[in-house]
């Protein structure tokens, strides 16, 4: 039995963890839409909706991508599902679409009108351990931003919640179904497999599991490994690539799993791609404030 996957799970996992149901373009296939560079006015994020904290592992938190962006040239880029297997896949499954640059403005002129505004009191549920849900709009030449603990997870009746709250969260939660259907809908079927111009790899020293699940080694085709560390003590380090060395990385990966081992300086490195939105620049910088 299949599903898709939707915006926003119950709990933040590892990578190894989430499942969904795999559809044309599923990760790991060849993808039929590279993404090329573009004048920067062109990346400017008009709607993004992200998860972020939660108890999930450093790698995770780093290697983790926004659910949605929507940009003011009218692409949609969105997670789409992973096949139903473990270990899964080593790349994530990005799809893209277009919509006209006027339907773009205007999905950020709905998010604002359902909510999203810096400041916003949205309460605190009790509810422990899973991510918030980040939404970020600019309209009007304004940029609203606002942080929602366990959006989905809350129950209707918490007492932790005003009447308000709840209200205002409810909104919130339509607007997202909205995008939601969007991307995993009807209105998906002309979404592509999307593949970036920079992949970032995320290394940090393999441990073999417990299991008989642990695949065959495979020699990392790209930069060596492990780069710099992205934050002092947590073990996890960081290259990128791009052009011809991109493609390398990416079509090798296209043959791994996620517990896969890859060999650079002798070594055996747990690796996590971490493909950068047309907004993302600078490297492996892009990632360095990830939660």
């Amino acid at each position: 039995m299949t599903r898709t996957r939707g915006l926003l799970t119950a709990a933040a996992v590892p990578l190894i963890l989430m499942a969904g149901c795999a559809r044309s373009g599923e990760a790991g296939s060849t993808p039929v839409a590279e993404s090329a560079p573009v004048p920067a006015e062109d990346a400017t994020v008009l709607v993004r909706i992200a998860q972020k904290g939660g108890f999930v592992p450093t790698n995770y938190a780093h290697g983790r991508l926004p659910d949605v962006t929507i940009y003011a040239d009218g692409r949609v880029i969105s997670n789409g599902p992973v096949p139903a297997i473990a270990p899964g896949p080593a790349l994530p499954n990005l799809q893209i679409l277009k919509i006209t640059p006027e339907r773009a403005r205007q999905w950020a002129d709905d998010a604002v009108r359902a909510g999203v505004r810096t400041g916003a009191d949205l309460g605190s549920p009790g509810v422990a351990d899973v991510p918030d849900t980040v939404l970020t709009a600019t309209s009007g030449g304004r940029t609203e931003v606002v942080r929602v603990r366990a959006l989905r997870q809350a129950r209707g009746d918490d007492p932790n919640l005003s009447a308000a709250q709840q209200a205002a969260r409810k909104k919130l939660a339509g607007y997202l179904d909205a995008v939601d259907e969007l991307t995993t809908g009807a209105g998906s079927s002309a979404a592509e497999a999307w593949q970036p111009a920079t992949v970032a790899a995320l290394a940090q020293q393999y441990v073999a599991a417990d299991d008989d699940l642990n695949p065959p080694a495979q020699a990392w085709p790209g930069p060596a490994l492990p780069g710099a560390e992205l934050s002092p003590g947590t073990g996890l380090h960081c290259v990128a690539a791009t052009g011809a060395e991109k493609d390398e990385i990416w079509a090798a990966a296209a043959k791994a799993n996620l517990r896969t081992p890859w060999t650079s300086g002798g070594k055996r490195w747990q690796v996590t791609f971490r493909p950068l939105l047309p907004d993302e620049t600078g490297g492996c910088a892009a990632l360095k404030d990830a939660e």
